[in-house]
């Protein structure tokens, strides 16, 4: 994941901003009891990226992963639209509990920007489906060129989408976060379909860390920089995650990137380490070779 990358991380302030008033009071509707619905993975299961992660003699990658992972943000979607026979393969070979968290094709997002995809749209979701309980939440990343003058799309297209099928939203350009008015008008619209706004935490692009939450779920795109705060920025997490699930937060879905993948496993198993014992959880820490 290369975007946000800096030259320089240890030049960056990577302290989390604070929690906005909204999502304080917007949490507060929910029970706080204990979390639902607990993920935390990588972003790719293949043996070229997660290096030195897969055991020699291992023969399928997502079977394995899948047993040392709860969760994978299925970025290969993003790229085309498999066939539900594809989709039903993945979820046979993997493990049980195992959940998958498919991107929207990039024809759908950054080719027709949303307009005239019904067809794709549908195409899409009945192929996801085969995933059946191993479906977790769609997500939508839009490019950074698609600015809040396009907000009646994002309205009609979160209108088409089905109730039934958790849907996340990425908006990548500033313009959504610099104005309050519009980032208001933004939030507004996810609350009232039920969207997830995505969060993403990356070195160069400090604006995306909007802390605005829609629905009792933080969906946080972790980007390492290769540095040595990747782990304390991890630690900050948990101290923010736990703020917020004492207001009534429900579910994580937390996936780690890299600029360069190549430690990815080693900090999910750190957090997912550090996210038992702050929250009492049994979460599988994978078996990293790499140590």
């Amino acid at each position: 994941m290369k975007f946000g990358k800096v030259d320089n991380p240890e030049e960056v302030n990577f302290s989390l901003p604070p929690t906005p008033k909204e999502t304080l009071e917007f949490l507060g509707n929910f029970n706080k009891k204990t979390f639902e619905n607990i993920r935390i993975g990588c972003a790719k299961w293949n043996r070229k990226d997660l290096k030195n992660f897969y055991p020699k003699g291992t023969r399928d990658e997502l079977e394995y992963y899948s047993t040392q992972f709860n969760s994978i943000e299925l970025n290969a979607s993003f790229y085309r639209i498999f066939p539900k026979e594809q989709f039903h393969s993945w979820k046979s070979k993997s493990a049980e509990d195992f959940q998958f968290f498919p991107k929207i094709p990039r024809y759908i997002s950054h080719l027709k920007r949303l307009l005239d995809c019904e067809r794709q749209v549908d195409e899409f979701i009945k192929n996801i489906l085969a995933l059946e309980e191993k479906l977790g939440m769609v997500f939508l990343q839009m490019p950074d060129n698609f600015k809040p003058k396009n907000i009646e799309r994002l309205q009609a297209f979160f209108k088409f989408w089905p109730k039934e099928v958790p849907l996340a939203a990425e908006l990548r350009n500033s313009g959504w976060f610099e104005d309050k008015g519009i980032n208001n008008e933004l939030n507004s619209l996810l609350k009232e379909y039920k969207i997830t706004n995505i969060i993403v935490d990356s070195a160069g692009r400090r604006d995306l860390l909007h802390m605005q939450l829609t629905t009792p779920t933080a969906f946080i795109r972790y980007n390492g920089a290769n540095h040595s705060s990747d782990y304390s920025r991890l630690d900050d997490w948990l101290l923010r995650i736990g703020d917020w699930h004492e207001k009534g937060l429900k579910n994580i879905y937390f996936f780690v990137h890299q600029n360069v993948e190549k430690e990815s496993p080693l900090l999910s198993a750190y957090f997912i380490k550090q996210f038992n014992e702050k929250f009492n959880t049994a979460l599988h820490i994978p078996q990293v070779l790499n140590k």
